[in-house]
């Protein structure tokens, strides 16, 4: 009888799994081990989340709604109602192995949050910032604990009243820090005042969130008021032993790892253990592992490289693999089918409406008293209601403590996924700044007569992707300075990439605190390419304005012509889309980085130029004296080709450039006001090589009619420096499918031209063909059109430009 008792009880209660199994051919189901059902889980957790945050992208929603959505999937709720499904997948005996490794994934998260937040930039907070945050914690906790009490009378009757309240309140009050971030750089608002104030406000929050949960998970003890005093206290002496001797450690490490060299692995491998055991301590004390994971990341000092060399060891790993398993675990507890009857549904409007009354109400009332206007008050208060990760961490430890029961978990959940999901559309349909446009006439490098009050100085904005343009960037503007008389001024922009990491949120602040646009904790090389751009300040008579574009790739061209219009810039200098090999070929960096060529091509407010580098001058910037570079300006005609034209006879002026004017006879035929345009370009040009004696000037005329002569002939200019031609001069293409170097550029960067020449292809700047001028037909076309730009009228500006809002840049004035 008694074996019959232990045998029912074994079949109700399934022992540990093992680890591994000995395979399928020796008859075992690797889904009945741990190892290969960890392993199951993941990939299919990955998966469903990517592949909802691309389904989710088009509607810009940051990539925690697709892995709430995704959790909540996986759960009871939709695919785990079949208990084929669930007892296959996610049976009951591995959830104890999916929790522990969504836990860990959560407690470096954490640790991560914790480098993202500055405290010493929180202590700044101004005051009109300080009042929001308080306001927007302050009144939805107020609303909270009301909340509870209907809660308490309907569906959770038997939970102990302090935790619940406090939960309630916490619950309601918190903005999600890094979720809030991710959508202001989505949106454009990140460097405003606006965002600004938003993150300093949810900064604050988040600091005032955390102590709150403290205070929440202490109360939530199974013991006496006493004992929920000591874990109070003893949380507050671990908080002060962490200032007072863990942080003096840290920074003693960040202090042996200078900029420029690597940081040792024994500081990382310390500092992550650190990170371990500071866990282990606080969930000694009772108020989760995740304090002390935070703690840590609080006190690392964030100057220097060594927070983020810690990022970047730790984040792709536990944000890809293991943080979207916490998701999943809480959307196993999620079931949405709890929720039913008027009743339930009922709480489910009235929390949505008191979170969003009591975030938005409180932040909006308290911003137009501090003077902030109304819409920007409003668009505010849908900002600071972000909710996020650390809500359902709140919810996940009032379940686990037994503070919140299934049906009142699941309300809680659709309550943040809700106020989360409508944040985005909300303030793109209420905030729109108005566009400060800065009227000014130099918009070409060739100024007509009419444009001399602009002559006097050239702006170029010159962009980059990364460190290895720098050097041709520099030097090919140090040759185009032209005179002492006709400054130039450059402004460098560093085109950064906002992806889902937490290192783009600290590149983010690293470059609104310091205005540098050159921190790259990959490269290691941010002195180097500081120095380089002050070294050429000095050196040059050019001056310098660093700037930094962090955006996503599908829209960062916005901020590149929103930039060029308030820099008043003559020309836009964009790198090609195609890397050069050691063997002499390119190859893509993408569609994304085509894409925005394109992009800035058909809305710039300005000639654009794309720039071809093959190490002008070396992998070094060549100094002023030591300039000694030949240029070929080829020329068809045409206004792109005039415009190239302009550029190259400014390259002629300075004393070490050598320039040589090859022109060609279009092979297609141009009105006669372009023809009269033409000849008087060329005219120019060959009174100024009339005026320099010593030969470093010259006009070339060859008898190229036909395209193999005209091949010939570039094949003889091969030695050159760099070639500037027009984008769209009006010639037959040389190659079969030009791309957005048109069709002379494009054979200049292809396979069949052997050369080392960088090339410069510039395209004028013309407002009736320029979708976003006043003066803008859609009747008019380039007289020469790429397959590229068929297709793209075809597809229609609107479909392959995204609209956005205009971004001021973070830029050192």
């Amino acid at each position: 009888m008694a074996t019959n008792s232990t045998a029912a009880a074994a079949a109700k209660c399934p022992g540990p799994m093992k680890a591994t199994s000995q395979g399928a051919f020796q008859g075992e189901n690797p889904l009945d081990y741990a190892l290969p059902l960890a392993i199951l889980q993941i990939c299919l957790v990955v998966v469903v989340t990517r592949g909802l945050a691309y389904l989710l992208r088009p509607l810009r929603q940051p990539r925690v709604i697709a892995e709430i959505i995704g959790g909540i999937l996986l759960g009871p709720s939709a695919l785990g109602r079949s208990q084929k499904f669930l007892h296959a997948v996610f049976p009951a005996q591995s959830m104890t192995v999916l929790d522990t490794l969504a836990n860990l994934g959560l407690l470096f998260f954490l640790f991560l949050v914790g480098l993202e937040l500055d405290i010493s930039a929180i202590r700044r907070t101004g005051k009109k910032a300080l009042a929001i945050a308080l306001a927007g914690i302050s009144a939805p906790f107020a609303l909270g604990i009301g909340t509870s009490f209907a809660f308490r009378a309907t569906i959770v009757k038997g939970a102990p009243q302090g935790p619940f309240l406090v939960f309630m309140g916490v619950a309601l009050s918190i903005t999600a820090f890094p979720v809030l971030a991710r959508i202001l750089a989505e949106l454009k608002l990140l460097t405003t005042d606006l965002g600004r104030m938003a993150m300093s406000a949810a900064a604050v929050n988040d600091v005032a969130a955390w102590i709150l949960l403290a205070l929440a998970i202490a109360l939530s003890g199974s013991g006496s008021p006493i004992i929920s005093l000591w874990v109070l206290l003893t949380a507050a002496g671990f908080v002060i032993a962490i200032c007072l001797f863990l942080r003096p450690v840290l920074a003693w490490m960040a202090r042996q790892s200078p900029e420029g060299e690597p940081v040792k692995e024994v500081y990382i491998c310390a500092t992550l253990a650190i990170v371990l055991a500071a866990g282990f301590v606080t969930d000694t004390i009772g108020i989760h592992a995740l304090f002390g994971a935070f703690m840590v990341g609080i006190v690392v000092p964030k100057d220097g490289p060594f927070a983020g060399v810690l990022i970047e060891k730790v984040e792709d790993l536990i944000s890809g693999l293991f943080l979207p398993l916490y998701f999943v675990s809480s959307g196993l507890k999620t079931n949405v089918a709890t929720i039913k009857g008027a009743k339930s549904w009922g709480l489910l409007v009235l929390v949505i409406a008191n979170a969003c009354l009591g975030k938005i109400g409180g932040t909006v009332i308290t911003s137009m008293l501090v003077k902030i206007p109304v819409r920007e008050a409003v668009t505010l208060g849908f900002l600071m209601n972000t909710k996020g990760l650390v809500e359902l961490i709140v919810l996940n430890i009032g379940r686990d403590r037994k503070v919140l029961n299934d049906e009142s978990f699941a309300i809680m959940v659709l309550m943040a996924l809700f106020t989360t999901f409508i944040t985005t559309p909300i303030v793109m349909a209420i905030y729109k700044p108005a566009r400060k446009t800065v009227p000014y006439k130099r918009r070409t490098v060739d100024c007509g007569p009419g444009d001399a009050g602009d002559s006097s100085e050239l702006r170029v904005l010159a962009c980059f992707h990364s460190n290895r343009h720098i050097p041709t960037l520099l030097n090919l503007v140090e040759a185009s300075r032209g005179t002492g008389r006709r400054r130039l001024t450059m402004y460098a922009m560093h085109l950064v990439e906002l992806s889902e990491r937490s290192s783009a949120i600290s590149l983010v602040q690293r470059a609104r605190r310091d205005g540098m646009p050159f921190f790259n904790s990959k490269e290691q090389r941010t002195e180097q390419m500081v120095v380089a751009f002050e070294a050429f300040q000095q050196l040059s008579s050019v001056r310098v304005r660093p700037m930094t574009a962090i955006s996503d790739l599908d829209t960062i061209h916005r901020d590149v012509i929103d930039s060029a219009g308030d820099k008043r810039a003559a020309i836009v200098v964009m790198p090609y889309h195609k890397a050069l090999h050691h063997d002499g070929s390119f190859q893509s960096l993408g569609s994304a980085y085509h894409a925005i060529n394109k992009r800035v091509l058909r809305e710039a407010p300005c000639s654009v130029a794309i720039l071809v580098d093959r190490g002008l001058g070396g992998h070094a910037q060549v100094s002023a004296k030591n300039v000694s570079f030949s240029v070929a300006a080829l020329f068809f005609g045409g206004p792109d080709d005039r415009e190239a034209l302009a550029y190259a006879t400014r390259m002629a002026e300075h004393p070490g450039v050598a320039v040589t004017l090859a022109r060609f006879q279009p092979s297609r035929l141009q009105s006669e006001e372009e023809d009269a345009a033409d000849e008087k370009a060329v005219e120019a040009f060959k009174a100024k090589v009339g005026a320099v004696k010593d030969g470093s000037v010259r006009f070339e005329e060859p008898e190229a009619y036909t395209r193999e002569q005209v091949v010939e002939t570039l094949e003889s200019l091969a030695g050159f420096n760099v070639f500037v031609v027009g984008r769209m001069p009006p010639t037959a293409p040389l190659v079969e499918r030009p791309d957005e170097l048109g069709p002379v550029g494009s054979y200049l960067v292809s396979q069949e031209f052997r050369t080392s020449a960088s090339v410069l292809v510039i395209k004028r700047y013309d407002p009736a063909t320029n979708p976003k001028s006043k003066r803008f037909d859609p009747k008019a076309r380039p007289p020469a059109a790429t397959e590229e730009d068929v297709l793209d009228e075809e597809m229609g500006s609107s479909a392959a430009v995204v609209p956005v809002t205009r971004s001021p840049m973070s830029d050192i004035a």
